[in-house]
């Protein structure tokens, strides 16, 4: 039977506990690109919850901070590829992205303060031509650098243990996974058992979520409380005490104690958080945020990872043509070089004699277009925002 919340209980009042430590059951989700700031992670960090920040485009993000120039490094070493489709010689200098995690994270753990903690949200997905070994290496980096935790994400990890198990503080830090399967899981948790490590957390998302989902064309038929059910029944199955956090669609602090009262041990909330003076978005694309209707917000496979997306129809990126700057980012780019965009966009300019010619892409560059924010992922509530916020009287 579900249970409630009653109208007198605080969320404040309940605790997430994660490796022997006590937090306020709030994770602040993990947005890329630069969405959830180092700013915003401290914020909550030092309300005693968990923030989260991303390392999805990180040399990117580390030179608009710190005044490095990975960027530049990158593309001027491939500059002469630049109008080729062929991609599969644009590769990251190890070093360089072993410096950019390492630069990003130690900075923002310097300034943290209270109670909570600070962790990374790491995408399996960002396959940088080169997936292993980019993958061990953003891990790695971010264990060296002191992180509270990792944050498994867009993909089902299956080798991510592996890969972080002979570093010093693979038993130390706190290391979850996102899923939204029993299968999923359960997959994962049989290769993580080989690195004689069981994750710490496991976040659970349901169909509600902002950006990538875990679901195929049939997400409307899952419920984010019965895939919490579904898998506390696993783990109690196989006799695994580990939390479940609720992710997706959680908007309020009455809907994130039923889920508390039914399973979970806390939420991963994201979209109350875009419109906050701390979130990396311009004040423009919060104000879309701010003016969204319930019918404005998508579901669409736009994304080049084969992903499904969900974001405000309105997002300038839908349909659009931009020229793959792959040689400067290549974030998504597969381990033969490949990228479902690249190929869309220079097959076009094949049939094509001017590029503003182009018919609606079906797919989206993700890289240049979440960099400059037309890309308007977010939840299923964004609509909610305006009934939660104070409107100056400048609109």
């Amino acid at each position: 039977m579900l249970q409630i919340a009653k109208s007198t209980d605080r969320l404040d009042n309940y605790r997430l506990k994660i490796s022997e430590k006590e937090f306020v059951p709030i994770i602040q989700g993990g947005m890329g690109v630069d969405i959830s700031t180092s700013e915003l992670a401290l914020q909550i960090a030092d309300l005693g919850g968990i923030g989260t920040i991303s390392d999805a485009m990180i040399q990117t993000v580390s030179d608009k901070y710190y005044a490095t120039s990975y960027t530049r490094k990158k593309r001027n070493t491939y500059i002469l590829n630049t109008n080729k489709k062929e991609k599969k010689i644009v590769k990251f200098d190890l070093n360089d992205l072993y410096e950019a995690q390492s630069n990003h994270i130690r900075k923002t753990m310097r300034n943290k303060s209270g109670t909570g903690d600070i962790f990374v949200n790491i995408m399996e997905k960002l396959t940088m031509n080169n997936s292993m070994q980019t993958l061990r290496i953003r891990l790695n980096a971010a264990l060296d650098s002191g992180i509270d935790g990792i944050t498994l994400s867009a993909g089902l990890h299956l080798n991510s243990f592996k890969l972080m198990q002979g570093n010093i503080r693979f038993h130390k830090a706190k290391i979850g996974i996102i899923t939204s399967s029993v299968r999923a899981l359960s997959l994962f948790l049989r290769k993580s058992k080989k690195s004689k490590r069981l994750p710490d957390f496991i976040i659970v998302e349901g169909p509600l979520a902002g950006g990538h989902l875990g679901f195929g064309s049939d997400w409307k038929k899952y419920n984010l409380m019965t895939l919490i059910t579904e898998i506390k029944t696993f783990l109690t199955e196989k006799k695994m005490t580990i939390p479940l956090i609720a992710a997706g669609g959680v908007f309020t602090g009455s809907e994130g104690i039923t889920f508390i009262k039914n399973g979970a041990e806390g939420v991963q909330v994201a979209t109350r958080f875009t419109v906050t003076k701390e979130c990396g978005l311009p004040n423009s694309v919060k104000q879309k945020y701010f003016e969204s209707e319930k019918e404005d917000i998508v579901v669409n496979n736009i994304s080049p990872t084969g992903y499904l997306m969900r974001m405000l129809k309105s997002s300038p990126a839908i349909g659009s043509s931009i020229k793959p700057n792959c040689e400067s980012f290549g974030y998504i780019l597969d381990d033969n070089g490949r990228c479902s965009y690249v190929d869309e966009y220079f097959e076009h300019l094949a049939n094509s004699k001017y590029m503003n010619s182009f018919s609606k892409m079906k797919k989206t560059c993700l890289c240049s277009n979440m960099l400059s924010f037309k890309i308007w992922t977010c939840g299923q509530t964004t609509y909610k925002l305006k009934d939660t916020s104070i409107k100056d009287k400048n609109g």
